[in-house]
């Protein structure tokens, strides 16, 4: 029995305390009606009086193929339920998958937030079991559980297994990107292109490098929103069925002890989270997620803490798109348990979990398995997490660079001429032109590519190298925008540049031929431009018509606040508790 468990035990729920018992349990009218209803599609008074009801939050869909095996999922998760003596009612809700959504998961990432929040509170339901992975759904799902603050727990989808091509194991995204470039610069056929996407994504789950992903499960785990170990197992391994059943047993306990996320997830839990992201070479997205979900708790999570700790965090997860190795390699050398065990001088480990059981607990004995795959601090392969926050005159609100994953390290220190380009489709129009004036010392800028100016802030920062450079060798540059980049991304990419250029941050104002200095050893990245000249082209700015006059889009672009301060909407930060239904 857990610590937390044995000081709930004075204050454990009874029948009459549960949150569905005011919707099945009241001898009154309305209450007739629900359990009429109840009875309706099956249930009779043995299968929901007295009983917590969990909610199964379940993004599966067809639309979203990472996701494809969460069908089977929920029933292990409603089996775990049934065992501990209550019951499970599948809940289905926007998956937010990464593969067809437009204009990207990131522009859903808060409605499916919304979703998850007022189904919550709309429903007879005592507590949660989360089913997500891709991307967004991570992020999403938690802070939607964050401001209704009932008992809940994540279930990760589990990483896809590894790809193959003639023999050779292929990434998620960081293989795509390489062989695109190779297409393009001529050396890689047609023939090959298409055997690569046949062999790329071979089984249901998410991306199998250290994407965002795998990133943000990672981090959910070590929040303690999920069971120990439940982030590592690869989708289609049955130990992912175990936990997902163990999932649904530990949420009807949860619910009698009343542990919360509130609870559960702290200041220490963040900081937790931040360091973990740097050990693993963690995805750049995790910063604008990490503190959304803290302003769904009610407090700030600044740049400034991630670089602090990113500088004294050593990099320990051999992973790509920063090392070698693929999450199923991971899972085998012992996985995420095996990582926090060996760098547990570094964390919270008093921080509590979801089994009532401290960190610390729960890592206890982890072993590694494969000390190349996860390394020590000792046997670091970098001494700081990759990811560097960045302020200058070009950012004055931050923005990031994952300098692990750079391929051209000398970049770090350099200073071109901006190439600029206002949108996207100015990007693709352009690029590939012969005659495009670029060299390899251009530094590429890409503007409207924030939250508001996409919108939704898509993963285009890794603006790709010029069609005429990758036949010269080139295979990275300077490349800035106020875009994000796939964790999955690589390359000298600087990225969530705040304020963004949609609501006249400095980005908007750089002219093609400017002067721009990226210094990371000072944290800097600025255009080499006067304030006086700067001053003149602010007066002449125009910020361009908003696309949306209605629906979810015009809500999105009127709300969603910057990068730096999570791109989450600004009526759901700080908020305080979300208010329980009237039941009348």
């Amino acid at each position: 029995m857990g610590r937390a468990t044995e000081r709930r035990m004075s204050t454990r729920k009874t029948p009459e305390e549960l949150r569905s018992w005011r919707w099945f349990g009241r001898d009154e009218l309305r209450s007739f009606g629900h359990r009429s209803r109840a009875k309706q599609s099956g249930l009779d008074e043995n299968d929901y009086q007295g009983k917590p009801v969990i909610g199964i939050f379940n993004t599966w869909t067809d639309l979203n193929s990472c996701h494809m095996h969460l069908r089977l999922t929920a029933e292990a998760v409603k089996r775990g339920v049934l065992q501990a003596g209550g019951l499970p009612m599948e809940v289905p809700v926007m998956s937010a998958g990464e593969m067809y959504t437009k204009p990207t998961a990131m522009f859903h990432r808060n409605f499916l937030a919304m979703e998850v929040e007022e189904l919550l509170r709309a429903n007879p339901l005592d507590g949660a079991v989360l089913l997500g992975g891709c991307d967004k759904s991570t992020p999403a799902l938690l802070m939607g559980a964050f401001s209704m603050n009932l008992p809940s727990i994540y279930m990760p989808c589990g990483p896809m297994i590894r790809g193959l091509w003639h023999g050779e194991t292929l990434g998620s995204g960081s293989d795509v990107w390489k062989y695109w470039d190779e297409k393009r610069a001529g050396n890689l056929s047609d023939e090959s292109w298409c055997q690569i996407e046949d062999g790329i994504a071979r089984s249901p789950g998410h991306c199998m490098t250290m994407g965002t992903a795998s990133t943000m499960t990672a981090l959910a785990e070590v929040m303690g929103m999920t069971l120990p170990g439940a982030s590592s197992i690869p989708a289609v391994d049955s130990a992912h069925s175990r936990m997902a059943a163990a999932a649904g047993r530990q949420a009807v306990e949860n619910v009698w002890n009343d542990l919360k996320p509130r609870d559960v997830v702290t200041a220490h839990s963040f900081d937790n989270a931040i360091k973990v992201d740097m050990a693993l070479g963690g995805s750049t997205n995790a910063i604008v997620h990490l503190v959304a979900m803290a302003g769904r708790l009610g407090f700030k999570l600044p740049l400034e803490r991630f670089d602090e700790l990113s500088q004294s965090t050593p990099l320990l997860a051999n992973l790509r798109p920063s090392g070698k190795y693929l999450m199923d390699d991971f899972y085998a050398a012992g996985g995420l348990r095996a990582l926090l065990n060996g760098m547990r001088e570094l964390l919270h480990t008093e921080c509590l979990t979801v089994n009532s059981r401290t960190l610390g607990e729960n890592i206890a004995n982890a072993e590694n398995f494969n000390t190349d795959v996860i390394r020590t601090p000792a046997t670091a392969i970098a001494s700081n997490g990759g990811t560097t926050v960045l302020h200058g005159n070009l950012a004055p609100n931050g923005a990031v660079i994952k300098h692990a994953a750079v391929l051209d390290t000398a970049l770090l220190q350099h200073t071109g001429p901006a190439l600029v380009f206002d949108d996207y489709n100015d990007l693709k129009k352009r690029l590939d032109d012969p005659n495009l004036d670029v060299t390899k010392d251009t530094v590429l800028v890409l503007r409207s590519a924030g939250p508001v100016g996409a919108p939704g802030m898509p993963e285009w920062g890794m603006l790709p190298v010029p069609k005429k450079l990758l036949k010269l060798g080139v295979r990275d540059m300077v490349r800035v925008s106020d875009a994000r980049m796939s964790g999955t991304s690589y390359g000298t990419c600087v990225l969530h540049v705040a304020p963004e250029s949609a609501v006249g941050g400095p980005l908007a104002l750089v002219k093609t031929g400017d002067s721009i200095c990226l210094d990371l050893k000072a944290r800097r990245i600025d255009v080499l431009v006067s304030d006086e000249e700067l001053a003149i082209r602010r007066a002449e700015w125009k910020p361009k018509p908003t696309r949306y006059a209605r629906g979810y889009g015009k809500l999105y672009v009127e709300h969603v606040t910057q990068a730096n301060e999570g791109a989450d909407f600004d009526f759901l930060q700080f908020g305080g508790d979300t208010d329980e239904p009237e039941i009348h």
